[in-house]
């Protein structure tokens, strides 16, 4: 008779090699959606590159996301077509968060059609504002509902106040995303003055930090300032002006608690 050992291997190594039949998918599912998403897209027109990027949270389970980079100078209508054709994949692939970059704005290209449409069309009225240098527009589902997040470069100062004014004020020139919204204007790295201009992560205004920043910038030369709901950080080019800068954002911002009104000198004092 044949012992026990010599008859257990067998039903456990079926049982392993089994398991990927049973569960549908890969031991490192997340570099499986990865690779699908570049052999699917590979060699699409327009399309100049293609970016995965993938997470194997646990074994047989994971997510990716992809990202069609399209050539310079693709035109509005077809990254609108490449866009529908993308939410169609994902809307196939609920693992896979797919992206498009074109004219240098990243948006995330939801399942739903509804904001799908909304985010291309928020692309499209970016792409084609001379203020804005570049943007990344993302969004994401939980429990809690949709929420897009959305940063965006502009040329100057005075181009993040307006470009923000115009998607998440009264401007109206960038059409507001209809889900939760927060959105981040700044200027670049070697913009001065520099400004960093954010809603809140559930889409209030920082109006007072607005009406402080203008009042002091009228005034005193500017070097940078960060302006969200609850708070006004403004850098002065000259620490003399301190005090009279500082009179001039409190009088602007009453609603804003004392302590959060800063005004500094760019040397820090």
């Amino acid at each position: 008779m044949r012992s026990n050992a010599s008859r257990w291997p067998v039903p456990i190594i079926a049982f392993v090699l089994a398991l990927p039949l049973l569960t549908g998918c890969a031991i490192d599912e997340g570099t499986a959606l990865a690779a699908d998403f570049e052999e699917n897209w590979a060699g699409t027109s327009d399309v100049e590159k293609v970016s995965t990027f993938e997470d194997n949270t646990l074994p047989f389970m994971g997510k990716a996301t992809g990202v069609l980079v399209l050539e310079d100078g693709t035109p509005p209508d077809r990254v609108a077509e490449r866009a529908d054709e993308l939410r169609e994949y994902v809307a196939r692939n609920d693992s896979v968060t797919g992206r498009i970059t074109a004219d240098g704005i990243t948006i995330t290209v939801d399942a739903d059609e509804r904001r799908a449409g909304e985010v291309v069309a928020l692309w499209r009225s970016l792409a084609a504002d001379e203020r804005v240098v570049d943007g990344d527009i993302s969004g994401s589902s939980s429990k809690k509902g949709h929420r897009w997040l959305s940063k965006v470069t502009a040329v100057d100062s005075a181009g993040a106040l307006a470009v923000f004014d115009d998607m998440a004020g009264s401007g109206g020139l960038h059409r507001p995303l209809t889900d939760v919204t927060s959105v981040e204007v700044r200027t670049g790295r070697d913009t001065r003055p520099g400004l960093l201009v954010q809603s809140d992560v559930d889409g209030g205004l920082p109006t007072e930090a607005i009406a402080a920043y203008e009042a002091v910038v009228a005034e005193h030369p500017v070097v940078g300032a960060s302006l969200q709901s609850a708070r006004v950080s403004i850098t002065l080019a000259d620490a003399a002006d301190r005090d009279d800068a500082l009179e001039l954002a409190r009088r602007a911002a009453p609603g804003l608690d004392a302590t959060a009104v800063s005004i500094t000198g760019a040397g820090g004092a």
